[in-house]
């Protein structure tokens, strides 16, 4: 297929109307990430122990597994999810706080259940929004794969609910903010802040691809930082288990690979290559493809050209390259070592991976709050308008398993 009628498709599928917007403080000079093709809170394989997939060079038994692979596969591997599948409460158990962040189906809220001490970060969705923008499959897998994940690096999901107009999640509140909002605050990371955030980034990857899930959307608007500085990904609206091959067209435009792009089929291997993308977004401020639109974006990511900043450590620019290979066949992560020669990388060399997976590490950014309820790491929105409610709920087949 022509590379502009592929570019028109994929321009089309994921060019957002201004009311999807994601609401924005003071810009800075950096080039913006483009919001991705699903709801972004602010509050979203078999990779060491399955078996090698078509166009997934993989290898489960290469070699013995390091210590800290033993305890993710020993421990964290083995670790019971926290989501409560018979949860009896609904959203009157609930008080609905303060706004912590608006997208395409509804919002998220900061909670507080009823009765307790804790706080929560509540999504709220709107049903009819969901089914007519086609995001079914994708809100339903969402909570699917959150429903079976705990890791020190993932948010956490405690229990889904339904009425009849909305579907809710109910989610651990990240006190500290996207890592987004920190990054343009900062302009660019140091060299170790960023080598901080990717080491976290690597082990949450890893875990996720041994679940046989693929991420699909790893961007910094889609990071928050927990109340000590270490990384948690939200926003699971493109996450999916696969077997294989997905062919699904969903992602940020500046983070797509070139699988995605030319239709080929993807797996694993696109985590990665975000990978590759994020470091140098943190690193410069600014993502390597950036370009004012759509079709000058895919180009450029097609091509593979990207203009390293002099300032960018050589360690950091080797594995960049190495991680935004477009074969993804010969794509570090995606090799016989996976997830291991990511992190025997020379510029990983020396990161305590037991320290990170314990947090005994201190983070290079500790997020400032007053108490457990402080929102002061999120922008500020107007309250919601009261709106007239539908009678029935036509819907409600679609998600049964909220």
């Amino acid at each position: 297929m022509p590379f502009h009628l592929i570019s028109s498709i994929v321009s089309s599928l994921l060019r957002r109307t201004p009311e999807q917007q994601r609401i924005e403080g003071p810009k800075s000079s950096r080039p913006q990430s483009s919001p991705s093709l699903g709801f972004s809170s602010t509050a979203t394989v078999h990779g060491l122990w399955v078996k090698k997939e078509d166009g997934d060079t993989h290898n489960p038994d290469q070699g013995p597994l390091s210590q800290h692979q033993l305890e993710l596969k020993q421990h964290w591997h083995n670790q019971p999810p926290v989501f409560q599948s018979e949860s009896s409460v609904g959203v009157d158990d609930y008080d609905l706080l303060e706004t912590l962040g608006t997208g395409t189906f509804g919002r998220v809220y900061l909670a507080k259940e009823k009765g307790g001490r804790r706080f929560y970060a509540i999504k709220v969705l709107k049903k009819a929004e969901i089914v007519r923008l086609k995001q079914v499959e994708h809100i339903n897998s969402e909570r699917q794969v959150l429903s079976e994940v705990n890791f020190p690096f993932v948010v956490q999901l405690y229990s889904t609910f339904q009425d009849d107009v909305h579907l809710y999640m109910v989610q651990e509140y990240v006190i500290g903010g996207e890592l987004f909002r920190h990054l343009r605050r900062a302009g660019r990371f140091t060299n170790d802040m960023t080598k901080f955030y990717t080491a976290e980034i690597v082990l949450a990857i890893e875990y996720l691809h041994s679940k046989g899930i693929v991420y699909r959307d790893l961007k910094p608007e889609n990071l928050l930082l927990d109340s000590q500085g270490h990384i948690k990904i939200t926003d699971f609206g493109f996450a999916k288990k696969v077997q294989g091959r997905t062919w699904t067209l969903c992602g940020t435009p500046e983070y797509l690979a070139p699988e995605i792009i030319q239709s080929k089929g993807h797996s694993r291997a696109v985590d990665w290559w975000s990978l590759g993308i994020l470091i140098f977004e943190m690193l410069a401020g600014h993502p390597p493809f950036y370009d004012d639109n759509h079709f000058g974006i895919y180009e450029r990511i097609l091509s593979g050209k990207a203009q390293y900043p002099s300032y960018m450590d050589s360690a950091a620019k080797d594995l960049i390259k190495r991680l935004l290979i477009g074969d993804r066949n010969r794509r570090l992560g995606n090799l016989a070592g996976g997830a291991e020669d990511v992190k025997r990388h020379k510029w990983l060399r020396h990161t305590d991976w037991h320290g990170l997976l314990n947090k005994t590490v201190r983070a290079p950014l500790i997020p400032s709050h007053a108490n457990e309820c402080d929102t002061s790491n999120f922008e500020k929105y107007p309250a919601e308008q009261p709106e007239d409610l539908p009678k029935g709920d036509p819907f409600s087949h679609l998600f049964t398993d909220f």
